[in-house]
């Protein structure tokens, strides 16, 4: 979010493999829907492996390797190791999980170093900060499992470009999970979107990592953080100050609710806010939404913990807390909206997720 604001080819192998695999896929995809899937075992497993040992070498190989038009839950499994390449999963391929196959999230690794302002390689100008993104997610039923996803972007080192936004993670997508994952960047880590402004997009992510330091969580999508921890970071010269959240909230409905979760960070103490309002691209008539609520705050969150953004103040908005704890956290003042326990009952995570409930499959 402005504050100012390859494919490769398929790993050779015998082709007698690879046509029964591709058959065997079709034939799954024949018989699944979306929504449909309700064990994991009937989902279709691509694996990818950096030595050889699996079918594909990357993962965007992988994903690609997947027909259009598939709804079908297909797990693209990730052996241990750093890849570093872009991966975009198109809107036309629904149900692709991405899963580490290690012991630990932080075996696996997909990462790249694109910012806003880094020029394209054909020249047609900047990728800007949604094309800034590692992993880009646009097809609905996303999964992210086990893994890290990251953005390593310099930005010490590119002090004279314009747009430093570096974007690690970016969904436009609905019924996006992100189980047990590593989001890690600087500014703009975490971009929770949507396809458009008149589409929804729900997002539930739990047992996580989000790693940042300016509007790192940000979008318009109605999304719940749950049991996670939200690292704070200081910034390229070693300064501490950001933001956290920078919802973008249509006016009908629910942004960002951070529950059940801690936000924590080697950073100096009242040095961060819980958030800004993101009115994108000037629009008045968004009305951005952030609850903090039953969630773990350090020292690093100022006692004013929201503030204005770009003209538009937080207060015309939907910013709230409930029941936080730590030392970062405060009684209810007109710099700290507090929702009363009836406001509470309504902003659980089953009125975000409406309907829906995450499984892994």
């Amino acid at each position: 979010m402005a504050a100012n604001r390859r494919r490769t080819s398929l790993r050779p192998g015998p082709r007698r493999a690879l046509t029964a695999g591709v058959a065997a896929f079709l034939s799954v995809a024949a018989l699944q829907t979306f929504g449909t899937v309700s064990d994991a075992a009937a989902a279709t497993t691509l694996t990818v492996a950096k030595d050889g040992s699996g079918q594909y070498s990357t993962v965007q190989a992988a994903v690609d390797a997947i027909p259009a038009g598939n709804t079908a839950r297909v797990v693209v499994s990730i052996k241990p190791g750093t890849y570093r390449e872009l991966v975009k999963i198109p809107s036309t391929k629904q149900n692709v999980t991405l899963q580490g196959s290690g012991s630990s999230r932080n075996d696996t690794v997909i990462v790249y170093n694109n910012a806003s302002g880094t020029q394209k390689p054909d020249g047609s100008g900047t990728y800007g900060t949604s094309g800034s993104a590692t992993v880009a997610a646009e097809a609905n039923g996303f999964q992210a499992r086990n893994l890290t996803i990251s953005n390593d972007f310099d930005e010490g080192a590119h002090q004279n470009m314009s747009g430093l936004q570096a974007v690690a993670l970016r969904t436009a997508a609905d019924k996006v999970f992100l189980d047990s994952v590593i989001v890690t960047g600087d500014q703009d880590t975490l971009l929770l979107d949507t396809a458009s402004k008149a589409t929804l997009g729900r997002v539930h992510m739990k047992n996580s990592y989000v790693i940042g330091n300016v509007d790192f969580i940000f979008g318009r999508a109605t999304a719940v953080i749950d049991a996670s921890v939200i690292t704070l970071k200081k910034r390229w010269d070693g300064s501490s100050a950001g933001y956290i959240a920078a919802p973008s909230t249509a006016a009908d409905r629910k942004g960002f609710l951070i529950t059940r979760s801690t936000v924590n960070g080697d950073v100096s103490a009242s040095s961060f806010h819980l958030g800004r309002p993101w009115h994108a691209g000037g629009d008045a008539s968004l009305d951005p939404m952030a609850t903090f609520r039953d969630t773990t705050l350090s020292s690093a969150v100022r006692p004013a913990p929201w503030t204005d953004m770009s003209g538009f103040s937080w207060k015309d908005d939907r910013f709230a807390e409930y029941k936080n704890t730590g030392p970062g956290s405060g009684s209810a003042s007109s710099d700290r909206p507090q929702l009363s326990d009836s406001q509470a009952a309504e902003q659980e995570t089953a009125d975000w997720l409406a309907g829906w409930t995450p499984s892994a499959s």
